[in-house]
C-alpha cells in the first residue's frame, strides 16, 4: 500500500510524522484542541480537503495561504476575528465554511476570490456587506444566519448568480423586492421581524414565517395561469369555420 490520501485525526492527539505525509488530498482535524498549526503544513501541497473546525484558533496560519490546490476548508467554531490579506493566494477554493466565529467585518481578502462558490459566514457579528462583493462572480450559495443585519444589504440585489441566500436569525423587519435575482432558488429568512413575505421569483422556495401559505397561493396561481394558456391553446385548435373548410376543400 502506499501513503494515505486521506486522513482523520478528528478529536485526537496529532503525531509529529502527520506533517510528512506529502501526498495527502484530505485531511480532517476537527475538534483536535489546535491553538496554532505549525509552518509544516505548508509542506502537504496536494491537499484539496482540510478541516480544522472546533478548535481554538485565534487566526488563521499563514502556512495555511501557501497550500495552492485548496479547494475545501472547514474554519468554524474557532475564534478567528478576521482573515489575513494572504488568504487571496488560494485561488483553487470553492467552498469555504467560517460559521461560529466572531467575523465583525467580511473579510476583504475574500474578494479577492472569484470563482469561490459556497461561502458559510454563519453565526457571526456581519452588520454590513462590502460594496465590491459582486467581484465574487462565481458566488452560488451564501449563508449569513445568525448574524446582526438591520437591513437588507442592498448590495445583494446585484447577486444575479446567487441560487442559495440563507439570512435567518437577524433583525431586517423590510426586505425589498427580489425578482432581480433570477438565478435565486432557496431564500431563507425565518427569525426575522417581517410582517410578510418577501417578493421573490416563481422558482425560487421561501422558508420563513408565512412561507408556506405564500407558496400554496402562488401554485394556486399558476395552475390558474397554465389552465388558462391551455384552454386558450384548445381554443387556438378547433375546427376552422365552413366557409375556410369549403375554400379549402374547391
Amino acid at each position: 500500500c502506499g501513503p494515505p490520501r486521506s486522513l482523520s485525526l478528528s478529536g485526537r492527539r496529532i503525531p509529529a510524522a502527520l506533517w510528512a505525509q506529502r501526498g495527502l488530498r484530505k485531511l480532517y482535524l476537527s475538534g483536535t484542541g489546535l491553538r496554532e498549526v505549525p509552518a509544516e503544513l505548508a509542506a502537504l501541497r496536494h491537499l484539496r480537503t482540510l478541516a480544522l473546525d472546533g478548535n481554538e484558533l485565534m487566526e488563521v496560519p499563514e502556512a495555511l495561504c501557501r497550500l495552492p490546490r485548496l479547494a475545501y476548508l472547514y474554519l468554524g467554531r474557532n475564534g478567528l476575528q478576521g482573515l489575513p490579506p494572504a488568504f487571496a493566494r488560494l485561488q483553487s477554493l470553492r467552498c469555504l465554511w467560517l460559521e461560529g466565529n466572531f467575523l465583525a467585518r467580511f473579510p476583504r481578502a475574500l474578494l479577492r476570490l472569484p470563482d469561490l462558490r459556497s461561502l458559510q459566514l454563519g453565526d457571526n457579528r456581519l452588520a454590513r456587506l462590502p460594496a465590491g462583493l459582486p467581484r465574487m462572480e462565481g458566488l452560488r450559495g451564501l449563508w449569513l444566519y445568525g448574524n446582526r443585519f438591520e437591513e437588507f444589504p442592498a448590495v445583494l440585489l446585484r447577486m444575479v448568480h446567487l441560487r442559495v441566500l440563507d439570512l435567518d436569525r437577524n433583525r431586517i423587519a423590510r426586505f425589498p423586492d427580489l425578482a432581480c435575482l433570477s438565478s435565486l432558488r432557496l431564500l431563507s429568512y425565518d427569525h426575522n421581524p417581517v410582517r410578510q413575505p418577501p417578493c421573490v421569483g416563481d422558482a425560487v422556495q421561501l422558508v420563513g414565517d408565512g412561507a408556506q401559505e405564500f407558496m400554496e397561493a402562488r401554485q394556486e396561481r399558476l395552475q390558474s395561469l397554465q389552465r388558462q394558456e391551455e384552454e386558450e391553446e384548445e381554443e387556438g385548435t378547433e375546427a376552422p369555420p365552413i366557409p375556410v373548410l369549403l375554400l379549402e376543400l374547391g
